[in-house]
């Protein structure tokens, strides 16, 4: 799914050294785009959400989830070496930060395998809102990491979302296995996590390098898997690894480049329209449209997003940052 980045004031973010990182930014941020990167956004979720639904086709098809996440990382590596060298941007895969860039990809690799394994475990739509409550993890890992100073709004919006994600899932007497409503949630608490790395990454890193080396990192590793998850595969299988290779790819990318070009608080917005996308996917592929309690407690979810949004474009405009409490 898509990925909805962290909280805390993006300015401060972007300005200080990193407590997670542990580095600053050393080069002049990006002119910042906001139309720009609002279309990158929706872009990304549109893409990520036929990735997801391909994902769910493949498991569904018989192939195991460790040798879904090696095809969707392969084709990574030859295509971005290949965009580079037609635009004769080699020079791009030289980086100074091969650290951060292998714990970005340590925490890439967790948090793709609980986000595949929810989609396998969910029905679209219910893992997709799940996925939105990364910006409520988001806050909680902006006051106890980051100790950022978080007030009653934000507090507030944390309630809000986490009384959605009751609903949802219904304790005790829901339709939603809680096995995968938990990893659902496992999976957008790494994605906040994983958001606040590459908000860092980005300020000198190109996009292009930042998948580049989540793939080269995360490919050995899933290739030690394959020996023991290999199957003999038919036409349909290979078009949909093949298939969730390149959008995850496209996904991915646009994600990324969204951050560059725009703050976190300024393109979240964009984040749920992949909800349209995934009850438009499980209604067309798999016959399924998500019940009442899903259409009561994701708009908690997302509303809860859109009121941290809000309130971290309030805490980011100068003339507001001397005054306003979080």
């Amino acid at each position: 799914m898509g990925q909805v980045p962290p909280s805390g004031n993006p300015a401060r973010l972007a300005h200080r050294p990193n407590r997670l990182t542990g580095s600053g930014v050393t080069a002049n941020p990006p002119a910042q785009r906001p139309l720009f990167a609002l279309l990158l956004r929706l872009a990304a979720a549109a893409m990520l959400s036929l990735m997801v639904a391909l994902v769910k086709l493949a498991s569904e098809s018989g192939l195991a989830l460790p040798e879904i996440l090696f095809w969707r990382q392969l084709p990574t590596i030859p295509l971005i070496f290949l965009m580079f060298w037609a635009t004769g941007k080699l020079g791009n895969f030289k980086s100074r930060r091969l650290g951060q860039h292998g714990l970005r990809a340590t925490l890439g690799l967790i948090g793709m395998t609980l986000n595949f394994g929810a989609v396998t475990l969910l029905p679209l739509a219910e893992a997709t809102s799940f996925n939105f409550t990364a910006a409520i993890w988001a806050v909680i890992l902006s006051a106890l990491i980051l100790r950022e100073k978080v007030g009653i709004w934000r507090w507030g919006a944390v309630l809000l979302g986490f009384a959605g994600i009751v609903v949802i899932a219904q304790p005790g007497d829901g339709n939603i296995p809680m096995l995968g409503a938990g990893i659902a949630l496992g999976a957008a608490f790494m994605i906040a996590l994983i958001s606040i790395y590459i908000r860092d990454l980005t300020k000198t890193e190109d996009s292009l390098t930042i998948v580049f080396y989540f793939a080269l990192f995360t490919l050995p590793v899933l290739a030690l898997s394959l020996p023991f998850v290999w199957q003999a595969k038919n036409a349909e299988q290979w078009f949909y690894l093949g298939a969730l290779g390149i959008s995850g790819l496209l996904g991915q990318y646009l994600l990324t480049s969204a951050l560059r070009y725009g703050t976190v608080a300024s393109v979240i917005v964009m984040d749920y329209s992949a909800l349209i996308w995934a009850t438009l996917l499980g209604w067309s592929l798999f016959d399924r449209l998500p019940p009442a309690t899903t259409w009561l407690g994701a708009p908690l979810i997302i509303g809860a997003g859109l009121l941290i949004a809000w309130r971290e474009h309030q805490l980011s405009r100068p003339a507001r940052n001397l005054t306003a409490a979080p």
